[in-house]
């Protein structure tokens, strides 16, 4: 199998943009992440366009890719349309990367788009809902903010974690996304504005919820043999791309029963590495106190600790193990379809100590080697419906 490399990343800022369409979105972050690789565009020889809620939101089924991609001015090449929930940017990324390290392709392109501001706000969150099994979760009047409160109070009453806990997440989190020129919100917040905003599911207030948003983001991979050609800029190796679906339920509740662990388990196995090896994290905080569960599953403190970690600062961009130095889904937006590209862009300007203000370095001031994003989508039967891990190198 060939070595896969990241050569360029982009994106489009998250926000809302009312007056612009999925394909204004998205050529902003192809052609950001083509020039950040440094080399024609023509090169690219297939794509995997990621876009979660097109049809339901915008009308556009079928073939969004290809309506994208020719916009780009992209033709010819082979185009592969992707959706798989909120895990869907990180899914094309995956699949890019697959075409690499199988030798189909050299140099891929994939995109994550998403346009969720259509004026009509009911809208959706209805199509959001969708992203489960519409037969057992609608009839029970269940969307995801529900779910996330429920396995937040579950971790509430069994950990001793209080709502001051799930204030200061959010709390780290903003700080980040205000150093960050392409979140959705740049003011920080402080604990006690966090607890007081508005009660939408309890113990979630407004501003530990991910919101709606606009944007794009993209990145080029190809096979490392190129990427050593290139002398511009330095190069980020994918070790480790990890999808599982979900096989836990509500009624397991250890992180060594989610598909979360599972799936970080395959990855570290995959990258040769261990929790302790990873420098920073991007994680699926789409309620920001869904992070600290998150913690405990990808192995980075043992079942209990997680309060220790967000109490002791350790998770802050100063801290040993910095997660979402970019924001995360509540401060740097989580425009569904895009999330998981957003992911790799972040952790690859922070291994190729691009990140500005936000830049994550080590004791000694030495940059980051190992990054880890984990993206998560949709929701059956009590788990995920995906989950997607991926490991990156700094070279």
């Amino acid at each position: 199998m060939h070595k896969v490399a990241v050569l360029g990343v982009g994106m489009h800022p998250f926000g809302k943009f009312e007056h612009k369409h999925l394909k204004d979105l998205a050529n902003t972050a192809i052609w950001n992440a083509i020039e950040d690789a440094g080399i024609e565009a023509n090169r690219i020889e297939a794509a995997f366009v990621g876009n979660c809620l097109g049809g339901l939101l915008v009308g556009q089924e079928s073939v969004r890719g290809q309506v994208i991609l020719r916009h780009a001015g992209f033709k010819g090449i082979p185009i592969v349309n992707v959706e798989n929930a909120c895990a869907t940017a990180s899914t094309a990324f995956r699949m890019a990367w697959l075409s690499v390290i199988s030798g189909m392709h050299d140099v891929v392109l994939a995109v994550g788009v998403e346009k969720m501001f259509v004026g009509d706000t009911a809208k959706s969150i209805e199509a959001l809902s969708t992203a489960t099994d519409i037969d057992v979760c609608g009839n029970m009047g269940l969307q995801f903010t529900s779910v996330y409160a429920m396995n937040i109070r579950k971790k509430m009453d069994k950990y001793g974690w209080t709502k001051d806990d799930l204030g200061l997440v959010a709390e780290k989190n903003s700080y980040n996304g205000s150093l960050n020129p392409y979140a959705q919100f740049k003011k920080p917040l402080t604990k006690e504005e966090v607890l007081a905003s508005k009660m939408i599911a309890d113990p979630i207030t407004l501003y530990m919820a991910s919101p709606m948003g606009d944007g794009a983001a993209a990145a080029i991979i190809c096979n490392e043999r190129i990427a050593r050609k290139l002398k511009n800029k330095p190069f980020v190796r994918v070790v480790a791309s990890e999808l599982s679906s979900g096989h836990a339920s509500m009624l397991e509740s250890k992180p060594k029963d989610s598909t979360t662990y599972s799936t970080a388990l395959k990855a570290y196995e995959q990258a040769g590495v261990g929790p302790e090896d990873i420098n920073l994290a991007e994680v699926h905080d789409a309620m920001s106190p869904a992070e600290l569960k998150i913690y405990e599953e990808l192995g980075f403190c043992e079942e209990g600790e997680a309060i220790k970690l967000i109490r002791e600062g350790r998770t802050k961009i100063t801290g040993d193990i910095p997660v979402n130095p970019s924001g995360g889904l509540a401060s740097r937006g989580h425009p569904v379809g895009a999330t998981g590209l957003a992911q790799i862009a972040e952790v690859v300007w922070q291994l190729r100590g691009e990140a500005g203000k936000r830049q994550v370095v080590d004791i000694n001031g030495k940059l980051p080697r190992f990054g880890l994003t984990q993206n998560d989508g949709g929701y059956v039967e009590g788990d995920n419906a995906a989950s997607c891990i991926h490991i990156l190198s700094r070279v």
